[in-house]
């Protein structure tokens, strides 16, 4: 009886085992197919992560209990995953970021700041939590910093988020888009620079996606000019009853058919726009005169088609110099890294590093990188 539980048990393992490979494939092939017409397996590129360690956790059991030929199927599954598995997990250990600037580095720093935290002017935690931002901001000493889901205001009683970063943090020269976002609010992503902007320009994204932008400021450093972008990408718009959804899912409340039915109807309208957007910055940066670095929140994770488009050929700062899953955003799952560095093959990447500090709901990306000569 015994022996014939242990076989039973053994041909579950031995389904579930290839069934784990069949989705883990399926999730590798994400990158390559538009979510226009793929957008159900896209959802795929998100549980990446959980079907790779199943994967890993399949091929262990087998070699621990001896039976290396059933690991064949794990093993070769990984290997034929190995691209997707490189830009989800960095393997360059680092020591501490050096934060004494080498004055042939340019400087970049990246973050989305969540409007910082409070508009109007008060002395709520919100506000105590802007200045921490500010100050963070100062500490790293940057040449250009890009910011996504920036909020200002001419106002009186809402902050301006412009005059202290170019007066007090010290940078002159900045380009935003000033898209209103309600009377004289101002909402969109912004570049700020040490260095003089010599030209600039915007790209809307087409309805019905958010109206975000694509920027790009050239910014003359000595004899160099090079191109800074920066954007936002369509977002899943959770709201509170959202993310209540999502846990009374994850607690088996009430019914999971109702809950789940509106969570995948934003994930698949935040994967289908993202993919017309990745599209157009793809063509826009491969008309760059000068040479490129991308700053954005991509809204999306390394595998995914909205990365791979974006990035193309350009190098991840953070997959150069960094290490680990690389998480960049606060909630939800440990394994969203959905901001980026990018530079093209005109730049050479130095150090990175990413601030684990829970003031927005995303991390603060720094990356120094030096034109090659």
């Amino acid at each position: 009886m015994a022996s014939k539980f242990r076989i039973f048990t053994r041909k579950v393992f031995i389904y579930v085992n290839i069934a784990v490979v069949f989705f883990f494939l399926l999730s590798c092939m994400v990158p390559y197919l538009d979510p226009k017409q793929w957008w159900f397996i896209s959802f795929l590129g998100l549980a990446f992560p959980f079907l790779l360690f199943v994967v890993i956790f399949f091929l262990a059991g087998w070699l621990i209990i001896l039976r290396p030929r059933k690991a064949l199927l794990s093993g070769i599954a990984l290997l034929l995953g190995l691209k997707s598995i490189s830009v989800f997990f960095a393997f360059h250990a680092s020591g501490a970021f050096n934060y004494k600037k080498d004055p042939q580095t340019l400087r970049i720093v990246t973050w989305n700041v969540a409007r910082f935290i409070e508009l109007k002017r008060n002395t709520n935690p919100g506000s105590l939590t802007r200045l921490k931002m500010l100050d963070l901001l100062r500490q790293q000493d940057a040449d250009v910093i890009c910011l996504q889901e920036f909020h200002t205001s001419t106002l009186p009683e809402y902050y301006d988020n412009i005059t202290p970063i170019q007066k007090e943090l010290g940078y002159p020269y900045f380009y935003f888009s000033f898209d209103t976002d309600g009377d004289k609010l101002y909402y969109s992503s912004i570049i700020f620079s040490r260095y003089p902007i010599v030209d600039s320009g915007l790209i809307r994204y087409p309805r019905p996606t958010l109206p975000d932008v694509l920027l790009h400021a050239d910014i003359k450093i000595n004899n160099d000019t090079v191109r800074i972008y920066t954007t936002h990408l369509q977002s899943l718009q959770f709201g509170k009853r959202d993310y209540q959804r999502i846990g009374a899912i994850e607690k088996a409340e009430d019914s999971i058919l109702p809950n789940s039915r509106s969570i995948l109807s934003k994930l698949k309208k935040g994967i289908t726009y993202r993919s017309i957007q990745a599209t157009m910055i793809h063509e826009v940066l491969g008309d760059s005169p000068h040479p490129v670095v991308f700053c954005g929140d991509l809204n999306d994770v390394p595998n995914s088609y909205t990365y791979f488009t974006v990035r193309g050929h350009m190098q991840d700062a953070f997959l150069k110099k960094g290490f680990g899953i690389g998480r960049t955003f606060t909630t939800l799952s440990p394994t969203l890294r959905i901001d980026y560095i990018f530079t093209d093959s005109h730049f050479r990447i130095k150090q990175f590093n990413r601030l684990v500090k829970n003031y927005s709901d995303h991390y603060m990306l720094v990356s120094d990188v030096e034109l090659k000569k």
